[in-house]
């Protein structure tokens, strides 16, 4: 058996399955008055991903986990005279436009809490908008810390700016240590070469990788930035086989990352290229020129392929026949939604089976109640800390092997 110091194996399988079903919903009233003649009450929840661009394939996972969800609730009437709908709004990846869906769902008289976004810097460019209108937003993506424990969270100063922020998904507080301890304990790797895209995601996940790394006596060989939007990377791939590293560890997305490893092997480097949970696409394998066998990714969770809890999911999921894959963050989604609507449901059931007529006292209460959800999801237990960080704190490590993306460890992380 292979010694295992700092990593904390865990079981992938979970007992118990979530009754899923992939059928419609019944007809909406748009009543306000609950359950009173059969008609409902409609409780919109709000979404915001990149429908388009570079990452659309993600963001389009996240939406149809989140639609999937959302006709699952309807159909079994998960919620008394409620009928849930989504809207979901393209960010494209961008700061601004994900800015600008915040102001539109605050505005919207029957949106009652909000999904998403993927990217880090689109929920930090959210979080105040949405905060100040006390709108739940759960993100089943994002992975900076600070958007949960604040600016100052490495310094051991965690607090948390708005407590409507909520996500699925764990930090890259754990990501990136949780990689360092993977390839320094288990792939004996000792010498790195760390890149970054200088985005908000990006440069924290290779920070956290690199303190852990060098804590445990890796040497960074170099360090460098690249901008998101670069293709070109020949001086970079040029940098890498003069460095004699080991490997590169990348913290950035699969749209600069794939052309980036294609070009380090093409520059005459055979070592692998190492990322988060951004690499692990379709298209990163897909745009990579077939170069990318032997690259690693981490990953939020243990493979859905692995849960009991999460095949009838996928099973749901491919009935549904939406063109993209769930991802891996579908799952996340699915369950952030849930989790949207069990607070819906606790409000409702406090109320004498309506939610408040008044939409803000409504919207606060739904976010108080988020905080105390709880239940077994697709994903595992779903539930949220004092920063509305998900308590699951399992994660992943996946390998390109014959251009897929195979599963080689799931564990947590520990920290000594």
């Amino acid at each position: 058996m292979r010694h295992r110091s700092l990593l904390m194996l865990t079981t992938a399988v979970t007992a118990g399955a979530l009754t899923l079903s992939a059928c419609g919903s019944r007809d909406d009233g748009g009543d306000k008055g609950g359950g009173d003649g059969g008609k409902k009450t409609t409780v919109v929840i709000g979404l915001s991903a990149p429908l388009t661009g570079d990452l659309s394939s993600l963001g389009q996972g996240i939406k149809n986990s989140a639609d999937l969800a959302i006709k699952t609730a309807n159909k079994e009437n998960e919620v008394e005279g409620v009928q849930f709908k989504l809207q979901a709004l393209d960010d494209a990846g961008q700061a601004g436009t994900g800015q600008q869906n915040a102001t539109k769902l605050v505005g919207a008289k029957d949106v009652y809490g909000v999904l998403g976004p993927l990217n880090s810097h689109v929920g930090e460019a959210m979080l105040k908008t949405l905060g100040s209108a006390n709108l739940a937003q759960l993100s089943p993506a994002n992975t900076a810390p600070q958007l949960s424990q604040g600016p100052n969270w490495s310094k051991g100063d965690k607090k948390r700016p708005f407590d409507t922020y909520f996500r699925t998904s764990t930090t890259d507080a754990v990501q990136g240590p949780f990689a360092a301890q993977y390839v320094y304990n288990e792939l004996k790797y000792k010498k790195a070469f760390i890149l970054d895209d200088k985005k908000t995601y990006g440069a924290g996940l290779a920070k956290t990788f690199k303190e852990e790394f060098t804590k445990l006596g890796g040497k960074v060989v170099q360090t460098d930035s690249v901008n998101p939007e670069d293709r070109d990377f020949s001086s970079i791939a040029t940098k890498i086989k003069n460095s004699k590293a080991d490997f590169v560890y990348f913290g950035g997305e699969h749209p600069a990352a794939a052309p980036m490893t294609d070009q380090i092997t093409k520059a005459g480097s055979k070592i692998p290229l190492v990322g988060g949970d951004a690499l692990f696409s379709d298209d990163y394998i897909k745009l990579s020129n077939k170069n990318s066998e032997g690259d690693i990714a981490t990953s939020v969770g243990a493979p859905l392929e692995t849960l009991d809890t999460a095949k009838k999911f996928m099973k749901d999921y491919k009935a549904e026949n939406y063109d993209d894959p769930f991802g891996p963050f579908g799952g996340y989604s699915y369950d952030g939604t849930w989790a949207i609507i069990q607070a819906v449901k606790a409000v409702v059931e406090g109320n004498d089976g309506k939610l408040p007529s008044d939409l803000k006292d409504a919207r606060k209460k739904i976010t108080a109640a988020l905080q105390d959800v709880s239940f077994d999801g697709i994903t595992g237990a779903v539930a949220f800390d004092e920063f509305g960080d998900t308590t699951n704190k399992q994660l992943s490590v996946y390998q390109v092997k014959d251009g897929k993306h195979v599963p080689v460890e799931t564990g947590t992380f520990e920290e000594k």
